[in-house]
C-alpha cells in the first residue's frame, strides 16, 4: 500500500465521553512531541468531557486503539445561517504517520463538518510542518484569500 493511499483497514469514529483518557493522552503526546506546554494528560481529558458535553466541540478518533485525533470546533457563522467549522487539533501518532491515517481522518473530519451543517472550515498549521500542509492542501484547502492566487493568509495568536 502507498503511503498516500488511506488505510483502507483504518476505522474513524466520532468520540463520546467515555474516550476522554485516550483522547487526554493523545493531545498531550502532541503538545509534548513539538515542545509545547501542556496540561497532563488527566487535565486535558477532564477538559475535552466538558468542551464534547457542550455540544459545539467533536472529536475523532482514527484506529480501533485510537492512533489519532482530531479535534473540531463549531460556531455560527456570521454571513449565513450555515455553521463554520475550526479544526483545533489534528494528530497522528509518529510511528504511524505516512500511512494513510492523516487522510482518512481528514476525509471523516470534511464529512463530519458537512454533516454539522457547516459550510466553511478553517485551520492553522506551522510554515515548517511540510506533510501537514500538503495533507490539507491536497484536500483543497488553500492559505491565499478568494481565489488561489490571491494574497497570503497569515494566522495570528496571542495569550491574554
Amino acid at each position: 500500500m502507498s503511503a498516500m493511499q488511506p488505510n483502507p483497514n483504518a476505522v474513524v469514529r466520532r468520540a463520546t465521553v467515555s474516550d476522554v483518557g485516550v483522547i487526554g493522552k493523545l493531545l498531550y503526546d502532541f503538545n509534548t512531541e513539538y515542545n509545547d506546554p501542556t496540561p497532563r494528560p488527566a487535565a486535558l481529558a477532564k477538559r475535552m468531557g466538558k468542551l464534547m458535553e457542550g455540544g459545539d466541540t467533536v472529536v475523532l478518533l482514527v484506529g480501533d486503539e485510537p492512533k489519532g485525533v482530531a479535534v473540531l470546533r463549531f460556531r455560527p457563522a456570521i454571513w449565513d445561517e450555515a455553521q463554520e467549522c475550526y479544526l483545533a487539533e489534528l494528530y497522528i501518532v509518529p510511528d504511524q504517520r505516512g500511512k494513510g491515517l492523516g487522510r482518512k481522518l481528514m476525509e471523516a473530519v470534511i464529512e463530519t463538518a458537512r454533516k454539522q451543517g457547516a459550510t466553511y472550515m478553517d485551520l492553522g498549521t506551522s510554515e515548517d510542518d511540510v506533510a501537514a500542509r500538503k495533507l490539507y492542501e491536497s484536500l483543497g484547502f488553500n492559505n491565499t484569500e478568494g481565489k488561489p492566487n490571491g494574497p497570503v493568509n497569515y494566522y495570528y495568536e496571542r495569550e491574554l
